[in-house]
């Protein structure tokens, strides 16, 4: 299990290579869910993610072998993307593989920073290319299963327990289940009464499947949401998220992107449906922990295009406007 330690070595480590990012209340979301919400926004990392931390922290303990071998990464979009900018900052030669679902922005950024990007066909494949490249000499910078990676992610929960006001329940989307792992991590050291929540799409219940299965197992991938499209979780994020997490709830595709228009109209955030999908779990929450919550959402990610917002709005017939509550 990560403990604090490794959490605060990360913090010192990657220091000065990623933004501090602001943990801010949120007037327009604390309306709209009739409960005081503080947002930490990782959509403002310089690569629009947490993302960029974990890599950064791998990127940085490698020795000159491994740098001298290049690495290797695969990712749904986000990993990809800080992995390709921090490894030409480090002067590293990268090779990403991406399934062809991925956005096609993340691909366009990864291969502007030099990296060599392999497309396959399903994110499966993208993990197996991954796994022969691996096997070929080349390090792994994996997106979710590594201490290091873990430990980094966890630095967003430090920095949320260390800015924030007081807060009963924090949520945190999933995908192969890091950021939650670190975050959860962080948070039950520093403040241990704070609830931690879970967030997956329907068609990218990963670690839904875990917990049910009482382990990783593989999961069918549907969800348009491909940054939230890891085929399987790993026993180390399953392990702190069934020791620390409280539950974790799957929200439809149609309101992860509702959701990306409320962040947009009440909290002024250019969202992905990553972190679209916590407002309608928000809800949820609220639901079961009745009056006196205090929210804490963990924004992650804000790379998404203006075209693909507006095909998915088409898609699922929204309009954007949103109700607020009775």
């Amino acid at each position: 299990m990560i403990g604090i330690t490794d959490i605060e070595a990360a913090a010192a480590r990657i220091a000065g290579h990623i933004v501090r990012t602001p943990t801010l209340p949120s007037p327009g979301l604390s309306a709209l869910l009739g409960v005081p919400v503080t947002a930490k926004l990782e959509l403002l990392q310089h690569t629009g993610s947490f993302k960029v931390r974990g890599a950064t922290a791998k990127l940085l303990s490698l020795g000159d072998a491994e740098r001298a071998a290049g690495v290797v990464a695969v990712s749904g979009g986000n990993h990809g993307i800080a992995f390709a900018v921090t490894a030409a900052a480090f002067d590293v030669k990268a090779t990403l593989v991406m399934p062809r679902s991925a956005p096609a922005r993340a691909v366009r950024i990864a291969e502007s920073a030099g990296a060599a990007v392999r497309l396959t066909d399903t994110m499966d494949e993208a993990f197996a290319l991954m796994e022969r490249l691996r096997g070929e000499g080349l390090t792994l910078v994996h997106p979710f299963d590594d201490p290091l990676v873990v430990a980094a992610q966890g630095t967003v929960g430090l920095e949320l327990a260390e800015d924030a006001g007081e807060l009963t329940d924090v949520l945190v989307s999933i995908g192969g289940g890091g950021l939650i792992a670190g975050v959860a991590a962080a948070l039950k050291a520093r403040r241990p009464g704070v609830r931690v929540w879970g967030v997956e799409t329907e068609g990218a219940e990963a670690m839904s499947a875990a917990l049910a299965a009482g382990g990783p197992v593989p999961v069918p991938l549907s969800s348009v949401v491909s940054t939230l499209s890891a085929p399987s979780v790993s026993p180390l994020t399953y392990a702190h998220v069934a020791s620390l997490v409280d539950e974790v709830l799957v929200v439809p595709d149609r309101e992860a992107v509702q959701g990306c228009l409320d962040l947009a109209e009440h909290a002024k955030l250019w969202a992905e449906p990553a972190a679209g999908c916590l407002l309608p779990a928000a809800r949820a929450v609220l639901e079961r922990v009745g009056d006196g919550a205090r929210l804490g959402l963990v924004v992650c990610g804000g790379n998404v295009s203006a075209a693909d917002m507006a095909g998915w709005t088409a898609r699922f017939g929204l309009d954007g406007a949103s109700a607020l509550p009775s």
